[in-house]
């Protein structure tokens, strides 16, 4: 047993720093030392709960660390390695085998409920009963994590862990939703619902493609001004303009060819599609509560409008984060615009200034 401490989650809005212990690695875990772990939205729906985990638990999914146990199997990791955690997978299923673990076949029971865990998997308790954990393999608001190797993407030894944290989720799934999926040419027009971490990266994917459009879409100004500053060609004030309008404006009534909404708002979603061109393409993302529903209008998108949902940006995180590594150290990503730093004592404040806009991207640091 590894004794340290963890924000547990004992109801919906209730979190508390308490002491854990972590019991040794299973077989094909890892058991790391925290250094920092981003915050995202998925973490806030479950806090929420308006996505179910159950409680007491420990969330948290964009951990990065140093490898401090190894369990049995475990043959890419060894202890002293520095790593990113991102989501896990089976590795085996028909997805899995053609690097589309984002869907593999066991996605959601292993990563957003908790449920699904390997046979002799190791468990976080406190005072010697069980603390739900495994949240996308990794658990990693605790100064340790006991992770599926499957989650751990090892990183170079000169890494600032504390800076790339967030590319275990927010980052890759903005940035690989717009690289791996809508795939945008110099001709595209773009849109991103959204200017928080996931909507900010898209822009950083997108801007790189050079379309002839980039059009971000949000309600806090400081959030609009960094869209601007990572390449968005125009800006949308939700709460004070009208969207459609504005698009139908930009665009010479064209309309938007691609589309990302990274809200989880149904109501935003059907504006992209109304707003999309012949043959344009809505890409949707986010943890909305389960039963969620777009309403779309058939007639609508006979034009040959899709409407397309994605998990993760469609990435395999082996592949994507070491290529995000090397364009932040390129300088074209700046990480460090998105991130403010707090103490795991002050989580509930990061996650209260996440929620009010205050923040873009709260990096929790042990």
């Amino acid at each position: 047993m590894t004794a340290g401490r963890a924000a547990v989650l004992e109801a919906p809005g209730e979190l508390l720093v308490t002491d854990v212990e972590f019991a040794d690695p299973g077989p094909g875990e890892v058991l790391v030392r925290l250094v920092a772990s981003g915050l995202c939205h998925t973490d806030l729906g479950v806090i929420a709960g308006g996505i179910p985990f159950p409680s007491p638990g420990i969330i948290g999914h964009e951990g990065a660390g140093i490898v401090d146990r190894v369990g049995e199997g475990v043959t890419g990791l060894a202890v002293g390695d520095k790593v990113l955690l991102s989501f896990t997978s089976c590795g085996s299923c028909e997805a899995c085998d053609s690097a589309h673990p984002a869907y593999c076949e066991t996605w959601l029971p292993r990563n957003l409920l908790g449920m699904l865990r390997p046979e002799g998997s190791a468990d976080v308790t406190r005072n010697g009963t069980p603390v739900a954990s495994h949240f996308f393999g990794q658990s990693s608001f605790g100064q340790y994590a006991i992770a599926d190797e499957r989650s751990a993407v090892k990183v170079d030894a000169g890494a600032d862990l504390t800076v790339l944290a967030p590319l275990g989720c927010g980052v890759l799934t903005g940035f690989g939703s717009m690289w791996n999926v809508l795939d945008p040419g110099e001709g595209d027009i773009v849109a991103v619902y959204g200017a928080g971490a996931v909507g900010l990266s898209a822009v950083i994917a997108a801007a790189q493609r050079n379309p002839s459009q980039l059009i971000a879409i949000d309600l806090v100004d400081e959030r609009l001004r960094l869209a601007e500053e990572f390449g968005a060609t125009a800006t949308i004030n939700a709460g004070t303009e009208d969207v459609g309008a504005r698009l139908a404006e930009l665009t010479g009534g064209r309309g938007v060819s691609l589309s990302f909404d990274t809200t989880g708002n149904p109501r935003v979603a059907r504006g992209a599609l109304d707003a999309a061109a012949v043959r344009g393409t809505v890409l949707v993302c986010g943890a909305p509560p389960p039963g969620t529903e777009i309403p779309v209008d058939i007639q609508g998108i006979l034009s040959g409008k899709v409407l397309r949902g994605v998990t993760m940006g469609d990435t395999d995180p082996a592949t994507l984060i070491p290529l995000l590594i090397a364009l932040h150290a390129e300088g074209k990503l700046p990480l460090e615009r998105l991130e403010k730093r707090y103490p795991l004592d002050e989580i509930g404040r990061a996650a209260d200034d996440m929620h009010h806009g205050i923040t873009v991207k709260p990096v929790i640091v042990f």
